[in-house]
């Protein structure tokens, strides 16, 4: 995942590790995917050595030089072959990859952001057509003693609603996005 967050990168234009170590701690961290500055500088070697993204040096006056990445011919093949390729959403709502998806894909045009987004609304919708039933699962309880089985219950049930409402905000969402884009 981190290798397509920096080719995503890389294709709107050339950064230093360091500058996508710290995008991805600022307006990237809403992707929902984590990383720390030696992992990015880390695959970006990899990366490298696979012939996904180059770099110039780029020497800096009192401070270290900095390596400025590109993606290669072989970089911008491998993202645009995932950005054209199925989308499978994930069990969990607001997954990371369908964040990357349609921020990373999607920047390659309209089709594919549709595509992306509409694939998670079908998805979302038939998750809520078929509800969890906490019920069924509290009623099989048998805790240790430490545990009131009415109270868990409650607590199970509070998250579970939690969880519904987000759940629905998301696909509000995305249903209010796709529109948007379906009639640009």
């Amino acid at each position: 995942m981190l290798e397509t967050v920096i080719l995503g990168m890389l294709a709107l234009r050339p950064l230093s590790g360091y500058d996508l170590g710290k995008w991805m701690d600022g307006p990237g961290r809403f992707i929902g995917y984590r990383v720390t500055l030696p992992q990015v500088y880390r695959t970006l070697a990899k990366m490298g050595e696979r012939g996904l993204v180059a770099f110039q040096v780029d020497p800096r006056e009192g401070k270290p030089d900095a390596k400025i990445y590109t993606l290669t011919t072989a970089g911008k093949a491998a993202l645009l072959e995932w950005a054209h390729s199925p989308y499978e959403p994930a069990p969990r709502p607001m997954d990371p990859d369908f964040m990357l998806r349609f921020l990373l894909g999607g920047m390659f045009g309209r089709d594919i952001a549709v595509e992306v987004l509409r694939a998670e609304l079908d998805y979302r919708r038939e998750q809520v057509r078929n509800p969890t039933r906490v019920g069924e699962l509290s009623a099989a309880f048998a805790p240790i003693d430490e545990v009131d089985p009415q109270w868990a219950a409650q607590v199970l049930a509070a998250g579970h609603e939690q969880g519904r409402a987000s759940t629905a905000a998301y696909i509000g969402w995305l249903e209010v996005t796709l529109a948007d884009f379906e009639n640009r």
